[in-house]
């Protein structure tokens, strides 16, 4: 099975953990190794999927239910930052270079997540209990 049918295959899953499931199901090889929370309602989860050689990394952008509204496949790594450049450049914050995405597949959960950034955002954190992460998006107060 080529990339991009594989990838396309785990967003028709449309949840985290029935990408997870498929994925077992499909006897690879996988581990979880990041989990990148940007704001209030998105996430990123980073999965290496394989080893050696044909390795290649998954992330997988979530809302803050779980539902899966894009996925991407790598051959290495990608920054964090990166990614967020690639996705919302007008953004001063992020910066570095993505590595070649290698297939892509979106769900009817994908919206531009740059919407989430912006300085009037939605957020269920009221003003006194949150701040700004880098780039944009809200966090709770420490």
């Amino acid at each position: 099975m080529n990339m991009q049918t594989l990838v396309s295959a785990l967003a028709d899953t449309m949840s985290l953990s029935s990408l997870l499931e498929e994925l077992r199901a499909r006897a690879h090889v996988f581990a979880i190794r990041d989990h990148w929370k940007q704001g209030e309602f998105h996430h990123d989860t980073v999965i290496r999927l394989g080893d050696g050689p044909e390795e290649r990394i998954l992330i997988v952008a979530t809302n803050c239910n779980g539902g899966v509204k894009e996925v991407l496949a790598f051959g290495e790594m990608p920054e964090r930052y990166a990614l967020w450049r690639w996705r919302c450049p007008h953004i001063d914050d992020f910066s570095g270079e993505l590595p070649p995405v290698l297939a892509r597949a979106v769900t009817s959960h994908w919206f531009d997540p740059c919407a989430l950034l912006t300085e009037d955002a939605r957020s269920e954190l009221r003003p006194e209990h949150r701040v700004r992460q880098k780039g944009g998006g809200w966090e709770p107060a420490r």
